[in-house]
């Protein structure tokens, strides 16, 4: 497997040669890294979210849109698929970096996490990137600045020059897109937390609806997440049986019912403070090759319609 950084720098490159047909801007920092702007200076898109998908899972996932419904109206969806679910998922789009310099924060996904290689899932999958690159997605109603650079150079190993951050608003329409990729990332990451072998699971097909574009961060965080949790579905390909299939979706939570916004205002908007289970999708089909097929969860029309202000 070619390194992920190798990977997702190609298709930072492909941003920067397509950035005026993708409405997305780049900057070069004082220090040499390079700033990818999906959404804050300019207004990207539904093409830009895509792409910026496939950046965070380095290319190891085949991302596009459908249309659906959410409550009877016709909605945009996302559907990722990746038959490389534990390097694509876990080990690069998770949003696994808390970014927090003296004068930023945001929270990193995407393979420069991969050059750190320090949280559980790269024990669980035995994958450490090496590469002179790193290419981090930030999400952040922030610009990155030179601080950021400076801390991904530092962690990764690599020269500033070599940092490519691939900056989103979740108040955006490539951030809405972007988050709507994640149902299927979110139900390998609970099997994982949950005690099952990332590498048994050989595929994974996600889908979630495209939030509407809120008007400030909290709200985006907020409405993003509902999505997710109470319209986003996985199918799952699996290796071996398990007899907690049943807790990877957003049902198996006490909080289930209630929305993002309240959460994060139970807790100050102190996304760490939120237990971690209540980040999945709804609703989930787990095939076992040779086995059995089990379906758990639901979806909730009405809290997404709630949510969306439908």
């Amino acid at each position: 497997m070619d390194s992920l950084n190798r990977n997702a720098l190609e298709l930072a490159d492909e941003a920067l040669d397509f950035a005026e047909e993708l409405d997305i801007g780049a900057r070069e920092l004082e220090n040499g890294a390079t700033v990818l702007d999906f959404g804050h200076e300019f207004d990207g898109g539904v093409e830009a979210g895509l792409l910026l998908a496939e950046m965070q899972t380095a290319g190891l996932a085949t991302v596009q849109t459908r249309m659906d419904e959410v409550a009877g109206a016709p909605f945009q969806y996302v559907e990722l698929t990746s038959d490389h679910p534990a390097l694509a998922l876990l080990c690069s789009q998770k949003a696994g970096w808390e970014v927090t310099t003296e004068d930023f924060e945001g929270l990193g996904s995407g393979p420069a996490r991969a050059l750190v290689a320090e949280e559980d899932e790269f024990a669980r999958v035995g994958y450490e990137d090496v590469s002179d690159f790193a290419v981090l997605a930030v999400e952040s109603g922030d610009y990155p600045t030179e601080s950021v650079a400076e801390q991904v150079a530092d962690l990764t190993g690599v020269e500033t020059s070599s940092v490519f951050l691939a900056s989103v608003p979740t108040a955006s329409l490539a951030g809405s897109v972007s988050i709507a990729s994640r149902a299927a990332e979110m139900a390998v990451f609970r099997l994982a937390e949950l005690g099952y072998d990332p590498l048994d699971v050989v595929s994974a097909t996600g889908s979630a609806p495209v939030a509407p574009v809120a008007g400030d961060e909290e709200t985006a965080i907020a409405r993003t997440n509902d999505a997710l949790a109470y319209g986003g579905t996985v199918h799952l390909t699996v290796r071996e049986e398990f007899d907690r299939f049943d807790e990877i979706v957003s049902t198996a939570n006490d909080e289930y019912g209630t929305h993002f916004a309240d959460i994060f205002e139970s807790v100050d908007w102190d996304f760490y403070e939120v237990e971690e289970s209540v980040f999945a999708p709804a609703r989930a089909t787990v095939d076992v090759i040779g086995g059995d097929t089990y379906v758990v969860g639901e979806r909730d029309e009405d809290m997404l319609a709630e949510s969306f202000g439908i």
